[in-house]
């Protein structure tokens, strides 16, 4: 049972559910973790949040939150003790909706390629690859995207960067992006990315809610 705590409905690879666990962990926000299949989403969920798509995060006074980004706000305004925040506001709300927009339509069309009719995997790829290419630019700079730090629009782009890495890793691990290759691989060996990956067994209504970030 939740103890109190706010209730986090998660999905481990799920590049959204992944921006929140970042966000949670950063800020020392502990919730009650339901991890999800999404072919079979819990009743408690979809009651909650009709949209049917994780994360959902459930405060102790009923408030609910459903989309990533509010999660990230949510969390960091409690506690924000890398300064995640204090990226230029502009900047990063234009990156992220880089990421969110065309960058995401063509993570999709190229990853499952077949849940769209006429796309093209390669034609697809190749679209994201140019939004890569830029990224690689603007890390060569700082090794960061807004700057001499990390920051909001960092990890909640590493997720989405990191799913396209992983949907053919030879093509990816061929490609002349030095830096950003560089700013993925230190995320993945970061023991932040560790803590937010420990695979959870499915909730089920009534069961075990494990801690999250564990204390």
């Amino acid at each position: 049972m939740s103890g109190g705590l706010p209730i986090l409905y998660s999905f481990r690879r799920c590049p959204y559910a992944m921006r929140a666990r970042l966000a949670l962990d950063v800020s020392g926000t502990q919730v009650a973790l339901r991890e999800v299949v999404l072919r079979d989403k819990p009743a408690e969920m979809l009651e909650v949040s009709p949209k049917a798509t994780v994360p959902v995060l459930v405060l102790t006074d009923g408030t609910v939150i459903d989309e990533s980004l509010d999660i990230m706000h949510w969390a960091l305004a409690r506690n924000d003790p890398e300064a995640w925040l204090e990226a230029p506001e502009d900047e990063t709300e234009e990156l992220i909706g880089l990421i969110d927009g065309p960058f995401k339509h063509h993570l999709d069309r190229y990853k499952y390629a077949t849940r769209y009719e006429g796309a093209v995997a390669e034609e697809h790829r190749e679209q994201a690859a140019a939004i890569l290419r830029d990224l690689d630019t603007r890390l060569a700079r700082t090794g960061w995207l807004c700057g001499e730090k990390a920051s909001l629009a960092d990890f909640a782009t590493l997720p989405f960067v990191r799913q396209f890495a992983n949907t053919d890793r030879e093509w990816f691990d061929a490609e002349p992006w030095p830096h950003l290759k560089a700013w993925l691989q230190r995320f993945l060996d970061s023991g932040r990315f560790k803590r937010v990956m420990p695979k959870f067994p499915q909730w089920k209504s009534g069961g075990d809610e494990p801690v999250f970030p564990a204390p």
